[in-house]
């Protein structure tokens, strides 16, 4: 029986041999993972190295701890039992292959790669540890596929040699960025600045940086190379995280004349760098001018579906359909006129935006709805449609259009005017893309800046101007009929609809004496319409001219009675009124998130406003859903919301910080010493619980 001995010592090996430690492999026509040790033994108290070991298949790659513009990063927890005791730290990550795909640009590996963590074991040694490891990652080619795996190694006590994965570790080590030795400086418009001895044209050829935090730079811009004696500047363009910590953490590639590359620690210190030559970076800044374009007017056209701009819309469809039976060139010149008033509002509501922050004002989108009297003014504008609509008077020839009630040339300013209420009404929403697209525009020169806002007109117009244009679909448009003005009647019902939300705005905003105020316009305003239908009534039946006169006037002195009312109203309730604790928020005060990230606390700060339909929506879609606010209360993260409803300074103050130039704005601040983490504008419950586990 001696010679089963060696077989029974064989089988009591634990799994996970000695010289080998590398775990069971999982494998798919994708790649294959293993977790492995970088020795063969674990004594406690001495640092032990695991890893996730990854071989991926021709094509496939996977993701940094910055995955870029698409992707995720991978995760791995080991924890160790049986003789020992521990949980390993946090991957250090080798430098990453830029990998780009389009307009996109994402960080990651291809091939083999190492992602190790350290272990330090603690316990009394006297038996084989076991160590459990979880691990979640995504690889892509042409689709991708998230992946995740359960592994077991067993590692006896005993004094640690060197396993058979060992060099895969030194490789991994080598392939780390290493601490720079230059100073870095990081300007408000995007220089990068890098100042040192050995920095020249001889020992630079090219550079590229590569920042830890998602959204910090627009990763797919390129950055524009200026190598001097002593010094390097890379042009980077920012991005929505821009602002998100104190300074741009990241990592900087510098290669040299013979190719050789080596990755560089970097933290740039926010600060004054040197002035990058004009025609040393044309191609990036048109590059980044030409994206911010297209974000603009992609954002703009997305605009079209968001809840605030619709009934507006629908009633031009309605007017377009009323000249389906008419010839192209009124169609064209009507929607013409439509997009010449939404991009002229576009234009003068950047102007307003730009001057206003020239003088030092923090304004940004959607800033004219914190003035009181802007709300009531629009409630009534609004109230004055609906009537139009339900037909109590007549806009002639002119806004008229926004009932579908004839164009002719005297028409075309209605069209035009039709514009401008689009936009007015469009403001308390964000679409995606906008916001980028509008910080982009005020950290740019304002010929871009103005040039960006004439591209979110030009989005918001774009469908009209295609229905109007494009003859094949023009003639799809349902004929004219007494439909029409039954649906005409139905659309003053979303209007009021409005109106009833602007009053609890204004609510929010002034308190109850502003709604008396509001309900005595609303009265006078109904008052000038309904003069206004008897005096155009009396018109059409050829009535006495001293009574449609007297009409006029009097229905003219209501309104101006009206606008008498707006100075009055002066937004008399602080911010931060129109958030209530229901919902387990916290109030947001500088002083309380600085002491809350002090203490390490995970903190999800929401900026919001009452006028914002954008907040509102993902409020209740997203951030009162039951899983998230699950999710808050089992993490314990603090729900901190900041109302922007009216002014407020500190709130200014922060948006600005953080490259943002309105609401909404959403920044995860993760447990312990983690940089804040910008989410999208429009939420969903998926989004917010992926960025509560980052």
């Amino acid at each position: 029986m001696l010679f089963l001995a060696p077989l029974v010592f064989l089988l009591a090996l634990p799994s996970g041999r000695a010289g080998a430690a590398e775990s069971a492999a999982l494998t798919t026509t994708r790649d294959s993972a293993t977790l492995v040790t970088d020795t063969d033994r674990y004594r406690p108290g001495m640092p032990l190295h695991v890893g996730l070991r990854l071989r991926l298949q021709p094509g496939w790659h996977t993701y940094w701890i910055n995955p870029g513009d698409a992707g995720e990063a991978p995760t791995l927890a080991v924890q160790a039992g049986g003789g020992a005791a521990g949980a390993s730290g946090t991957i250090a990550w080798p430098v990453p292959r830029r990998l780009p795909d389009g307009p996109l640009m994402s960080y990651g590996y291809t091939g083999e790669v190492l992602l190790p963590a350290e272990l330090r074991p603690t316990g009394p040694g006297d038996g084989p540890m076991v160590l459990q490891a979880t691990a979640e990652w995504l690889v892509c080619a042409a689709v991708c596929v998230p992946e995740q795996g359960r592994f077991t190694l067993t590692l006896p006590p005993g004094d640690p040699a060197p396993s058979d994965q060992a060099p895969l570790f030194a490789r991994a080590a080598a392939a780390r960025p290493v601490a720079s030795p230059f100073a870095a400086m990081i300007a408000s418009d995007g220089v990068l600045a890098i100042t040192g001895a050995g920095l020249s044209s001889d020992t630079v050829r090219d550079a590229w940086f590569m920042p830890t935090i998602s959204g910090a730079i627009d990763q797919d811009a390129a950055q524009a190379l200026s190598v001097h004696d002593g010094g390097l500047t890379l042009a980077l363009k920012p991005g929505d995280a821009f602002h998100a910590a104190p300074t741009l953490d990241g990592v900087l590639v510098l290669k040299d004349a013979a190719g050789q590359e080596r990755g560089l620690s970097v933290s740039a210190r926010p600060g004054a760098v040197p002035t990058v030559t004009p025609g040393a970076v044309p191609g990036p800044a048109h590059s980044g001018a030409a994206r911010m374009l297209l974000l603009a007017f992609a954002g703009g056209l997305i605009l079209n579906l968001m809840p605030c701009v619709f009934p507006v819309l629908v009633m031009k469809a309605m007017a377009l359909t009323r000249l389906a039976g008419g010839g192209a060139s009124a169609r064209l010149a009507g929607a013409g006129a439509y997009a010449g008033g939404v991009i002229g509002a576009f234009v003068m509501l950047g102007g307003v935006i730009l001057a206003l922050r020239a003088a030092g004002a923090v304004a940004g989108w959607g800033f004219q709805f914190q003035s009181a009297a802007f709300v009531a003014a629009m409630c009534w504008l609004l109230f004055a449609v609906a009537l139009n609509l339900l037909g109590v008077f007549g806009m002639g020839n002119g806004i008229a259009a926004l009932g579908g009630v004839g164009v002719s040339r005297t028409g075309y300013l209605g069209d035009a005017m039709t514009g401008v209420l689009a936009v007015l009404v469009a403001t308390p929403c964000t679409a995606p893309f906008m916001g980028a697209a509008i910080a982009g525009a005020l950290a740019a020169s304002p010929v871009v800046a103005m040039a960006v806002f004439v591209a979110m007109g030009a989005g918001l117009a774009a469908p009209y101007l295609l229905l109007a244009g494009v003859p094949g679909l023009a003639r799809h448009l349902p004929r004219p009929g007494a439909w029409m003005d039954i649906l005409r009647q139905g659309l003053a019902f979303p209007v009021l609809g409005t109106c009833v939300w602007l009053m609890w705005v204004l609510a929010l905003q002034d308190g109850a004496g502003a709604i008396a105020v509001l309900g005595i316009g609303l009265v006078l305003i109904g008052l000038a319409a309904w003069l206004t239908g008897l005096a155009q009534g009396m018109a059409m039946r050829d009535g006495p001219a001293r009574r449609i006169r007297l009409c006029r006037a009097v229905a003219l002195a209501a309104l101006a009675l009206a606008m008498a009312l707006l100075p009055g109203l002066g937004g008399t309730v602080s911010g931060g009124a129109g958030v209530s604790a229901a919902d387990g928020s916290d109030r947001f005060r500088p002083a309380r998130l600085a002491t809350l990230r002090a203490q390490d606390r995970p903190v999800f700060v929401d900026m919001t406003a009452a006028w914002c339909i954008s907040c509102l929506v993902n409020e209740r879609v997203a951030l009162s859903s039951a899983p998230v606010q699950t999710a808050f209360h089992d993490r314990h993260v603090v729900y901190m919301k900041g109302d922007w409803t009216n002014r407020n300074a500190a709130i200014s103050a922060f948006l600005d910080a953080h490259g943002r130039a309105g609401v909404p704005f959403y920044l995860y601040y993760p447990p312990g010493s983690g940089d804040g983490r910008a989410l999208p504008q429009i939420l969903t419950t998926g989004l917010v619980l992926d960025a509560l586990k980052g």
